[in-house]
């Protein structure tokens, strides 16, 4: 009996000091995978805090247990892709009273599902990536940043839970619309959809450019019959101003080819008793009064006929 409960008292005592040991080696693992500036404790799983410890940047080598992570109060200014991907515990993010400009795309690739808490607030975010946020279950928090409201954040704050919550918080600092410039979010949204403004002002755009490109045609249209009316108008006072056609001697009005010469004058010079019709020139009338006589003499029996 002595010896049974010696052995057990050794055992009992060689188990505690394993324990011990075991614990002590843990602590150690712990410890030394701590980032260097930050405080790690266990209370509920790994805490780490790394606040007002003048990061300027995400420490990568974040013990893979962490289940809360503190960065808040550091000159951190960019969120780089995946650089929480192995941190699978992880449940509350705080990178409130950073410097953040920047967030990529799958910055939080790989704690979308396990993250409860975000907090971004007081930083100076303009805008992020519109899948920056996707699958995102956390709470989030994004107030007092230079928020531009658009169509990306206003998919943003849609594709995230509790978004009307965390709408409602965020200020526009400026907007595509300026009237929303210092109004909430939510009030700008509630007013406008801000995905349909580039098509509407697209089809404005295009209204505007058929509307100009009608006038031009109109303009040119009027222009062309005005320009030949006016060619029109010219030629025909072009025409007008010509002279009439002069009259053939075989068109002289009562002109006999019978008699003397002075009778073809006195004939020739009389004015036509028809209108429209000017007296022959005297040309013309030579012309008539020579063809006569040779007609004359050239037939003997004109000349007995005539006396």
């Amino acid at each position: 009996m002595h010896l049974v409960d010696l052995w057990l008292t050794r055992s009992l005592s060689m188990c505690l000091l394993l324990q011990s040991f075991v614990l002590m080696i843990l602590c150690f693992h712990s410890a030394s995978m701590c980032p260097k500036g930050c405080l790690c404790s266990h209370s509920g799983g790994l805490n780490v805090s790394c606040s007002n410890a003048n990061l300027k940047e995400i420490p990568r080598d974040l013990p893979p247990e962490t289940v809360l992570l503190y960065l808040d109060s550091n000159q951190i200014t960019s969120i780089p892709n995946e650089i929480f991907k192995d941190l699978h515990q992880l449940r509350v993010l705080n990178l409130s009273k950073n410097g953040i400009e920047f967030i990529d795309e799958h910055a939080f690739k790989g704690v979308a599902e396990t993250l409860q808490t975000l907090d971004l607030s007081d930083n100076r975010i303009q805008s992020v990536h519109k899948n920056a946020f996707n699958n995102l279950k956390a709470r989030a928090r994004i107030a007092n940043n230079p928020w531009h409201c658009d169509c990306t954040l206003q998919q943003v704050l849609r594709s995230m839970a509790s978004n009307h919550e965390t709408a409602n918080n965020v200020i526009c600092k400026t907007s595509v619309l300026d009237e929303h410039a210092g109004r909430p979010f939510l009030n700008a949204a509630n007013d406008a959809d801000l995905c349909n403004l580039p098509k509407k002002t697209t089809d404005y755009a295009m209204l505007v450019t058929m509307f100009g490109w009608f006038t031009m045609v109109i303009s040119y249209v009027v222009y062309y019959v005005r320009q030949n009316q006016e060619d029109a108008r010219r030629h025909l006072e072009y025409l007008k101003s010509l002279p009439s056609r002069q009259k053939k001697p075989d068109e002289a009005d009562d002109i006999s080819t019978v008699g003397s010469p002075a009778s073809f004058a006195v004939t020739a010079k009389q004015p036509s008793s028809r209108p429209g019709r000017r007296k022959p020139s005297i040309v013309a009338s030579r012309l008539a009064i020579s063809e006569a006589h040779m007609h004359k003499q050239a037939c003997p029996e004109c000349q007995k006929n005539s006396n």
